[in-house]
């Protein structure tokens, strides 16, 4: 499932059992519009997973000052609501795919 992020408690949304992963990124960003339609396909054969869009313009306080987010896209990976990796740039959806499995 691929939500965009709304403003609301960001700790509820990344504070549950198993993973989620967030993508922090900007409209203006084309490594980012070229990683969408991989997530959005990862998102859609992995359900159970959420996969949380975090747009740095509008929510730059929680990018930059919470998260310490300095480039875009960052793919941070949460586990029982901490984190427990990050990777920066573009990766095709198979890269991403084994990056969250190392993190199970």
């Amino acid at each position: 499932m691929l939500i965009s992020y709304d403003g609301k408690d960001f700790e509820k949304v990344v504070d549950r059992p198993g993973l989620v992963l967030v993508d922090f990124f900007a409209t203006w960003c084309g490594p980012c519009k070229m990683l969408m339609p991989q997530l959005e396909a990862l998102s859609e054969e992995q359900p159970q997973i959420p996969f949380v869009k975090v747009d740095i313009d509008e929510y730059r306080a929680l990018a930059k000052e919470t998260y310490g987010v300095t480039s875009v896209p960052t793919l941070v990976l949460f586990k029982d609501g901490v984190e427990v990796s990050r990777q920066s740039g573009f990766a095709p959806k198979d890269a991403v795919w084994k990056w969250i499995q190392s993190n199970k």
